[in-house]
């Protein structure tokens, strides 16, 4: 690898070892339902913005990698991250053009879906949880996006371009 295409990887791998951080950071249990989906939306954005480079595969390492640290069913993340990364690899050059308040409308229902494939899985294997766990995430996460998107576009374009 080229030193100029790794200088343009680090700040996405950077974002999903941060994304992984706050994650698994613990919170007090009134906050812990509504913990931002981070690498959902790091997927989106970083598969949005560079869809040759973050694609499927990158969404299948990334929730394989979630569903380790988190102590999941195995391919549970892997699975509604891959859904996540096709659709937006699918509407990228559509979604890239939005400004930012129909971005975050367009972003909601994606969120929706990933949630409801891991509501769906859980499901399937028999694991009980209350539907505030499986919304607070969504509701956090698109509140979030304004700003994770705006921080994400100042630090994609600080980067050198080789």
């Amino acid at each position: 690898m080229n030193k100029s295409r790794a200088s343009r990887q680090l700040p996405a791998l950077m974002s999903f070892v941060v994304g992984l951080i706050l994650t698994i950071m613990p919170l007090p249990e009134a906050a812990e339902a509504f913990r931002p989906n981070w690498l959902a939306m790091l997927v989106i954005f970083w598969t949005m913005q560079l869809p040759h480079t973050w694609s499927v595969g990158t969404a299948w390492i990334v929730g394989i990698v979630l569903d380790v640290s988190q102590g999941t069913l195995l391919g549970q993340h892997a699975l509604a991250l891959c859904c996540v990364a096709f659709i937006i690899v699918r509407f990228h050059l559509l979604m890239r053009v939005f400004p930012i308040p129909q971005l975050t409308a367009a972003v909601f229902p994606i969120l929706v879906m990933y949630q409801f494939l891991l509501f769906w899985v859980n499901g399937v294997a028999g694991v009980d949880a209350s539907l505030i766990v499986y919304w607070g995430p969504v509701i956090s996460s698109t509140i979030l996006w304004p700003v994770v998107m705006i921080f994400l576009s100042s630090l994609r374009y600080r980067t050198p371009s080789g």
